[in-house]
């Protein structure tokens, strides 16, 4: 249980610094969200936990085929002047082509 609180007190932490950030450097804070911190804390984490050296090489491989997909939640942010749309629904959609994202994910790695 402590092990599980320590991962959620790291995980908290770096969201919510960054988060706090954006509002001063936004710039810095895009560049600190967008380093891996929470895939090479999560695949540290998973092999402590496990100690099974396959199953955190796939996990691995599981995240380098989702990173690009992931970048899908942020298309639509890319045309909220073109197409006058609020944040909201560039978030709902970036939602649904993210969930469409994990399909693609699914698919590439049967």
């Amino acid at each position: 249980m402590l092990f599980t609180s320590l991962k959620i007190a790291i995980v908290a932490f770096i969201v919510v610094f960054a988060s706090w950030l954006s509002d001063k450097k936004p710039e810095l804070s895009g560049f600190i969200t967008a380093l891996p911190l929470v895939s090479i804390l999560a695949i540290a984490l998973a092999y402590t936990q496990s100690q099974d050296t396959a199953n955190t090489a796939q996990y691995a491989k599981s995240i380098i085929f989702a990173v690009p997909i992931s970048w899908l939640f942020f298309v639509p942010f890319f045309f909220t002047d073109k197409f006058n749309l609020s944040f909201w629904v560039c978030w709902v959609l970036g939602l649904v082509l993210l969930i469409i994202g994990y399909f693609i994910h699914h698919w590439m790695l049967k």
